[in-house]
């Protein structure tokens, strides 16, 4: 069908009569890249100069409906977020691989925005070196020269682009070019293998042949144009408005004269462009916007009308509503358009979807990953699980081993050997709090300790008693999924993530029981909790049962409400809301409504918990951020949820390891993988500058977005929306704060979310959960004044689809700034990997997210014991509480030999070596323990007998813990003691003590 809408495009008049004058005009919507897809099938090679980087996307991903077998490309803007700051060498990899791969095919095309063809370029000289498998004569030192020529960073673990880093015969290398890094191993001067490899866990995979490393530095000292091959066929796509935004691009960066020797105006480009096989494209002949059909369940009969008069081409994301008689293509395009007898229909005619965006190329998704690096840092306040707080002093190697050492109050030292690692933890508490140094002997940590070992104890009971008497109640339980829940499947535009299949899949079989659900669902921001939800929501409205949603703030309540009636449009159901944006009139309604049953599914804010709401039928709960509402509103709840479906959401991050210790005493799904095509939020911290905050601004209108700017003083809100007006005229913007009229705050909130204007100023009110994928650029004001948790938050607002966000930390340069603030808008900045708020550099979160989860008192005794240790705690309560009597490898004492070590010449970078030691005490199982051994082997090549003989030490005290032993001590006799007081002696000879042990305690029976 594709090939005869080419054909039939090539045989109208009017097409062969532009192709003649090399212009063609009245092009709308989407019909501009099927004449791309013609030109390029006749042409070969087509360059595309076009508006901007989002107009880039959508003729990139249009193409690829209409000609699905073109290599089409688009080539990148420098993204330096303001001028003379050096561009991202992710993007410079990308640009160079980009046109060396157009120059390499022999059909193709190129798109490019105008702010990229404005770039001077490297040229067609060499950017790149290729490394085959089993190449020989190359020397490791040479290739290591070459990558700091290419401006590659030395590092001791690669984690991003540009980056490489060298342990003995293997080399680790994250090309700019490349979406993954690669660990080429070396056997004298010949590459044995090249292997992928997953920065986050920094594990290989299969073998490849070969790799090409280009370079992190883009010389710029030519034309694009005069580096595109002269046998191009040249597109200028809307040339006035090129050369009015060439002019505008010009007049920003004159203050910054470094910057434009590197630019070439449009209207030099345009005298270059007439060497080439030249064609204008400006804003189809006869081609007109066609009847918008809104949703409906009978698609097939309306699109029949229109085929019996033309050719009639479906391109849809949603094919499976269609009859297979039609002529169908799955995919996306902006709108449909007619020509001839031809007529092609998008989503947009069909259901009313309007696509806000082009999709961008999937990235590799990043997990969470273990601890590569420990976080210890010379001078760091640490926890020693029996001796308290110390600063942590280094690593020291005395004889035939390694250990660190901490210093204790009154200068008391002590020496932690391997195998004690694990009992050592950084003392992480919230920002600012300093904790007191322990004396070691003396009493007070201990009575801490204890302290807090009861309080945990106490709490563990509760929440098991909590859990126990829920499970004793009954429901009638929900049948199992329908079409219904097949449909709402198939119209989720993207695909879930595997934490979201799991928290799916746990929340149907809680609704499936004949138990109440009581589910805590936690992600960090953006990872698709609403989702979840909504599977859930609809499983039980479409059993006559009602569903309350309820939030803590007004413009959350809307935006949920606007997105369930947008989501549920095709499903029987009334979705309504109550809050302050209702009038009390609205609200009475809805009061009515909700008791007599006409409602399905109700949004609301404290409002829903007044004594005048009352449900017909109410099944289900769904309650996001519990923690932030008061203490009656609390009360409130607990008398609602004694006998229906809970399920609690939240953005604050809980660490795995206190998910881990919960379980068992309530249910917890934890969502941890971002979405398959979600970018990292680019961060930068800055003084204000007037130039930063207009190019910022001007590069998200650039992409076809929207812009957060946070100001959080109403009193002084009105000042900068003026300032915002003067330095981007051409922006559209709105206010809002809490201290509007509801009317009027949700009338500016509607306007931005329709995308009828580019900046909405407003206070911290967009904080929580507001999810607006075309904004993804936000501006916040004297950043310093905010906390940790509220800028984590307000980040989170951008970067929530498939497009990268960009997060602005301003503050003001004349103000004098405390030292933790700083701190903490760096550790923002610094942390910016996907999933961040689990990692260490944002656990401050995760503290205040566990005292949210278990109360203030629980709070503080995190702070007072460190919150790694407190988790360890907490995990033993549950397990003495439920009768589990099996030691943790942790608490296994073995003293039977030296245990080994890791020596500096195989790993030389200390924080390495730290975190393989505490890794190795963690482990808890013997796959675990394999799995870790051979990723150290894939890591750092084949292991030494010091460090097997580490792994054979953890082998025992993992094999002996499964045993219920809790020490083995000795010398030639050997003295075993288990968890309940028993003992055995017996005597070993051979050399391998450590196996004789294992293998005698398996064979001899415990007398």
């Amino acid at each position: 069908m594709l090939h005869q809408i080419l054909k039939k495009l090539k045989d109208t008049d009017v097409y062969n009569e532009s192709l003649r004058e090399k212009n063609f005009s009245g092009l709308i919507g989407s019909s501009k890249s099927l004449v791309v897809s013609s030109l390029a099938e006749k042409l070969k090679k087509v360059a595309i100069i076009t508006t901007s980087s989002s107009e880039a996307q959508w003729i990139k991903e249009e193409i690829s409906v209409f000609y699905p077998t073109l290599t089409v490309s688009i080539l990148p803007a420098p993204d330096a977020l303001f001028y003379g700051e050096k561009v991202s060498k992710e993007i410079t990899g990308k640009r160079l691989r980009v046109f060396a791969d157009f120059l390499a095919e022999d059909k193709g095309v190129l798109v490019i925005p105008l702010r990229s063809a404005m770039y001077k370029t490297s040229g067609t000289r060499d950017q790149w070196i290729e490394l085959l498998r089993g190449e020989k004569d190359i020397r490791l030192d040479k290739l290591i020269s070459r990558l700091i020529e290419y401006d590659y960073e030395r590092l001791p673990v690669v984690g991003e682009h540009g980056e490489f880093s060298v342990r003995g015969g293997i080399i680790d290398i994250f090309p700019s070019n490349s979406d993954y890094p690669f660990r080429l191993e070396f056997l004298g001067d010949e590459i044995e293998s090249i292997r992928p490899f997953d920065p986050v866990t920094q594990r290989s995979k299969e073998k490849i042949e070969n790799i090409k490393i280009f370079k992190n530095n883009e010389e710029r000292d030519v034309s694009l144009l005069y580096a595109l091959p002269k046998e191009t066929t040249l597109i200028i796509d809307e040339k006035n408005i090129l050369k009015g935004a060439s002019d505008q691009l010009i007049k920003d960066i004159s203050l910054s004269p470094d910057v434009l020797k590197d630019i070439v105006p449009f209207i030099e480009l345009l005298k270059e462009a007439k060497k080439f096989n030249l064609f204008y494209f400006s804003g189809f002949f006869e081609t007109q916007e066609e009847p918008l059909f809104y949703s409906s369940s009978d698609y097939t009969n309306k699109i029949s009308v229109l085929e019996e008069k033309r050719d009639v081409l479906i391109v849809t994301e949603h094919p499976s509503r269609f009859s297979p008689s039609l002529k169908i293509v799955k995919g996306r395009i902006r709108s449909g358009f007619k020509f001839g007898d031809c007529e092609v229909l998008s989503d947009k005619e069909l259901f009313g979807v309007k696509s806000a965006r082009a999709k961008t190329e999937t990235k590799l998704v990043e997990g969470v990953g273990p601890d590569i690096r420990a976080d210890f840092n010379i001078g760091d306040y640490v926890v020693h699980e029996d001796y308290g707080v110390a600063i942590y002093k280094g690593l020291h190697k005395i004889e035939e081993g390694e250990f660190i050492l901490l210093e204790f109050a009154e200068n008391d030292r002590l020496y932690v050997p391997p195998h004690s690692m694990g009992r050592v933890e950084k003392y992480i508490s919230e920002e600012g709090y300093r904790p007191k140094l322990s004396r070691m002997g003396g009493v007070a940590w201990k009575a801490i300790k204890s302290k807090v070992k009861k309080s945990v104890r106490d709490l563990t009971k509760e929440l098991l008693a909590l859990y126990s008497e829920r499970k004793e109640i009954n429901k009638i339980p929900y049948s199992q999924d329908d079409l219904w829940q097949s449909e709402l499947k198939d119209s989720f535009p993207y695909e879930e993530t595997p934490d979201q299949l799991k928290a799916i899949s746990d929340i149907k079989n809680d609704l499936e029981s004949d138990k109440p659900m009581e589910r805590l669902l936690c992600g960090d921001v953006g990872y698709g909790k609403t989702e979840v939800a909504i599977r859930a929501i609809v499983k039980v409205a479409q059993a006559n049962k009602q569903v309350a949603l309820l939030v803590p703030t007004t413009i959350l309540a809307d935006q949920h409400y606007h997105y369930l009636k947008e989501r549920l449009s095709v499903f029987p159901l009334k979705v309504e809301m109550l809050s302050r944006f209702k009038s009390k009139d609205e609200q009475k309604k809805v009061i009515e409504q909700l008791k007599s049953g006409e409602i399905n599914i109700i949004v609301g804010t404290h409002r829903l918990l007044q004594k005048d709401v009352h449900f017909k039928d109410i099944g289900l709960l769904v309650v996001d951020e519990e923690h932030r509402f008061g203490v009656s509103h609390k009360e409130k709840l607990k008398k609602i949820k004694k006998n229906i479906d809970i399920l609690s959401m939240t953005a604050t991050p809980i660490p795995r390891t206190l998910y881990m210790s919960l379980a068992g005493t309530r249910d917890l799904s934890l969502i941890q993988t971002p979405p398959a095509d979600r970018s990292p939020i680019r961060t930068y911290v800055s003084p204000f500058d007037e130039a930063l905050v207009r190019e910022a601004i001007l590069r998200e209108l650039d992409r076809g977005g929207q812009i957060f700017f946070v100001h959080n003083r109403i009193e002084t809100i009105d000042n900068i929306a003026a300032k915002i007006k003067r330095l981007v005229p051409e922006a559209k913007l709105v206010v809002a704060h809490g201290r509007m009229r509801e009317i009027d705050l949700e009338k500016v909130m509607e306007k931005f979310l329709d995308q009828r204007c580019d900046i909405l100023l407003c206070t911290a009110i967009i904080e929580s959960g507001l999810d607006i994928p075309n904004a993804n650029t936000i501006l916040i004001d004297n950043a310093h004044k905010l906390g940790l948790a509220q800028l984590y938050q307000l980040r989170g607002r951008v970067g929530r689809s498939e497009v990268r966000g960009y997060a602005y930390l301003l503050y003001d340069p004349k103000d004098i700034i405390a030292e933790n603030s700083l701190a903490r808008l760096k550790a923002i900045q610094e942390f910016i990997s996907l999933g961040s708020g689990y990692r260490l550099a944002l656990r401050d979160l995760e503290i205040r997210g566990s005292g949210n989860l278990l109360g203030a008192q629980q709070h503080g005794h995190m702070l007072s014991v460190g919150f790694d240790l407190y988790c360890e705690l907490l995990d033993e309560a549950v397990k003495e509480i439920k009768g589990i009597k099996e030691p943790t490898p942790r608490q296994v004492v073995i003293d039977v030999e030296k245990e080994g070590y890791i020596p500096g010449k195989y790993i030389e970078d200390e924080q390495q070596r730290i975190a393989i030691y505490r890794r190795l005490n963690l482990l808890s199982c013997l796959d675990e323990l394999k799995d870790f051994k051979d990723e150290i082997k894939d890591r750092f090549g084949k292991i030494p007998q010091e460090v097997l003989k580490l792994f054979d030490f953890v082998f025992l005290k993992l094999s002996a813990g499964k045993m219920g032993i809790v020490s083995i001590r000795g010398d030639k006799r050997i003295v075993v003691e288990w968890i309940d007081g028993r003992q055995k002696r017996f005597k070993i000879e051979g050399k391998d003590r450590l196996g004789e042990i294992v293998a005698r305690l398996k064979s001899t029976p415990i007398s």
